[in-house]
C-alpha cells in the first residue's frame, strides 16, 4: 500500500479524530496486536472469541500510535496524555466496516483497469491463483493473501496491493447470505466468475437454490457493462438461472459454451492436459497442476483474461508459472512416500476430484494408492447422505485402501463397503488414526489426505511424512 495521512483515513472510514494530528502518516495496516509496529494503523476487530480493543495497551507499547476504534472507553488513558501528535485515535461505529471502507477507498485510488471477483462453492482459490498468473503476463496484478476472502481478510488483501496495481483479482467467500453482497459493494467488480454451486454451507443457506442466490450477490453492483463468467457444466449455473442486466459467458463441455473443453487427460500428480475451443480455434493446454477439475478452473481464467485482450496463447504461458495456494492438491514427498495434501477444505465434488487425482497418480512397485478422507463440515441434514455418496464413489474408483477419519466419515466407510472389509478402515478421531499410521501406511504408498479445514488434517500429513 501507499502511505496515508490521518486526515485521509478519517474521511475514508467516516470517523472522528478524538486525539492526534491529521497530518501524521501511516505506512501499513495491522489487525493483530502481537504484530503491531511503529508507523502502522491498528484496527481492533471484534470476533466471536476476542475483541482487539482488549489489547490496545500492547499496541501502544509496541510503538503503534495510530488506531481506529469503536470502543473509546478501552483506549488506555495515557494515549490521550501523550505528546501532541504522538497518538492518533479515530473513533467509528464499527471497526470491521471501517476497514472495509478504507479498502474501498484505496481501490478507488489505484490505477485499475479492471476488478475481477471470483466466488463459488469449490474451486475459487485455484481459479483465482491461475487467473493471477495469466493476468500477470500483461498487467501489474494483485490478488488475495493466502485464503483471506471474508469481511476482514479481503480488505487486508486489498490494502497490501502495490500502488501501481492495474488488475485486482478478488476472491470472495461466504458462509451466510449477505456476506458476498457486502464484499461486492466494497469492491464493485467489473467482471465476476462463479466456479461452482455445491452443498458447502447448505446448513446455513437451506438449499442449493439458496447457495446460488448467495453467490449471485457478487453481481450486486453490476450494470450493462459488467460480465459474469460461469461454469456451465454445473447444473445450477445455467444462463436462465444467472441472467441479469449484464453479459454472461459460459465455460464448459457443452456444445453451446463460449469456451468449450474436451479431451481431458489426467496424469495424476503430474498435471492435466485438455483441449479448449473458442471462436473456431482449438488450443491444447498442458497444466502443471493436479486435478482434472482444474480444466474448468483454468478455462474460466482464460475466459476472464480474454475480456482484457489476453489471448489463449498468452494465458497458456501464464499457466506454466502457476502455483496454487498451499494445501490444495499440494504434492509432498519424503523418502519413497508421496502425499497428496488437499487438507484446506472439502465437499462432495472436491472429494471426488481428489480421488480421481489419486487414482491417476503413478505408484512405484509394491506401493498402494491410499485415500485418507475426513469429515466434511457445514452440510447440515445432507451430511450423512453426502458422506455416503463420497464413499460409494471411492468404492467405484477402487483405491487399495480407504481410511475414513471422523464421526461423519463413518458414512464414507459404509458407502465404500464394495471395496471389502479388509480395504476399508474407520477411525472416529484424527488422533486415533495418527497413532496407527506406522502400522497402516507403507513407505512406498501414495496417500491422499482430504477433509474440511476444521479437521486439522494437515497435522496428519506431517505425521505420515515423519520418519519416512
Amino acid at each position: 500500500m501507499r502511505p496515508f495521512t490521518v486526515e485521509e483515513i478519517i474521511k475514508a472510514v467516516e470517523g472522528t479524530l478524538v486525539c492526534g494530528e491529521k497530518g501524521n502518516m501511516v505506512y501499513g495496516i495491522c489487525t493483530d496486536s502481537r504484530k503491531a509496529k511503529p508507523g502502522e494503523l491498528f484496527f481492533p476487530l471484534k470476533g466471536e472469541n476476542h475483541d482487539g480493543h482488549d489489547f490496545l495497551n500492547q499496541v501502544l507499547e509496541a510503538g503503534c500510535r495510530t488506531m481506529v476504534v469503536s470502543d473509546e472507553g478501552k483506549v488506555p488513558k495515557r494515549a490521550f496524555f501523550a505528546q501532541p501528535g504522538d497518538a492518533d485515535i479515530i473513533v467509528v461505529d464499527d471497526t470491521t466496516a471501517a476497514l472495509q471502507k478504507l479498502a474501498s477507498y484505496y481501490l478507488d485510488c489505484l490505477p485499475l483497469r479492471k476488478k475481477i471477483a471470483v466466488t463459488g462453492s469449490v474451486g475459487k482459490t485455484s481459479t483465482r491463483d491461475m487467473l493471477y498468473y495469466v493476468m500477470s503476463t500483461t498487467f501489474k496484478t494483485g490478488r488475495n493473501l493466502k485464503n483471506y476472502n471474508n469481511g476482514f481478510g479481503l480488505p487486508l488483501s486489498i490494502m497490501d496491493f502495490a500502488p501501481d496495481t492495474e488488475v485486482a483479482i478478488l476472491e470472495m467467500g461466504m458462509s451466510s447470505a449477505g456476506e458476498i453482497e457486502t464484499l461486492a459493494r466494497l469492491a464493485r467488480p467489473d467482471i465476476a466468475i462463479i466456479t461452482n454451486i455445491g452443498v458447502s454451507h447448505i446448513e446455513n443457506l437451506g438449499s442449493r437454490e439458496g447457495i446460488l442466490k448467495a453467490k449471485l450477490e457478487v453481481t450486486s453492483c453490476f450494470d450493462d457493462h459488467s460480465v459474469l463468467v460461469i461454469n456451465a457444466d454445473n447444473d445450477m449455473l445455467t444462463p436462465e438461472n444467472v441472467k441479469g442486466p449484464y453479459r454472461v459467458i459460459t465455460v464448459g463441455s457443452g456444445d453451446n459454451c463460449s469456451y468449450r473443453i474436451n479431451d481431458v487427460c489426467d496424469f495424476g500428480d503430474k498435471g492435466i492436459e485438455y483441449t479448449l475451443c473458442h471462436d473456431g480455434n482449438k488450443y491444447r493446454i498442458n497444466l502443471p497442476v493436479p486435478g482434472a477439475h482444474n480444466a474448468i478452473n483454468s478455462s474460466l481464467a482464460v475466459a476472464a483474461a480474454g475480456l482484457m485482450g489476453i489471448s489463449p496463447e498468452t494465458a497458456i504461458k501464464g499457466f506454466e508459472q502457476a502455483e496454487l495456494t498451499e494445501k490444495r492438491l499440494n504434492i509432498k514427498k519424503q523418502g519413497r512416500i508421496k502425499v497428496i495434501d488437499d487438507t484446506y477444505n472439502a465437499c462432495p465434488d472436491s472429494m471426488k476430484s481428489a480421488i480421481n487425482t489419486l487414482m491417476s497418480t503413478d505408484v512405484e512397485k509394491g506401493g498402494r494408492r491410499v485415500a485418507v478422507l475426513g469429515d466434511m463440515f457445514e452440510l447440515g441434514g445432507e451430511s450423512s447422505a453426502a458422506h455416503m455418496e463420497v464413499g460409494r464413489y471411492a468404492g467405484e474408483k477402487g483405491p487399495d485402501i480407504l481410511i475414513a477419519v471422523g464421526k461423519d466419515a463413518g458414512y464414507i466407510a459404509q458407502g465404500a463397503a464394495a471395496l471389502g472389509a479388509d480395504r476399508v478402515l474407520w477411525y472416529e478421531t484424527r488422533e486415533d488414526f495418527e497413532r496407527e499410521i506406522p502400522s497402516v501406511i507403507r513407505p512406498s504408498d501414495v496417500v491422499l489426505v482430504k477433509a474440511s479445514r476444521g479437521m486439522e488434517m494437515e497435522k496428519t500429513v506431517k505425521e505420515i511424512l515423519k520418519d519416512k
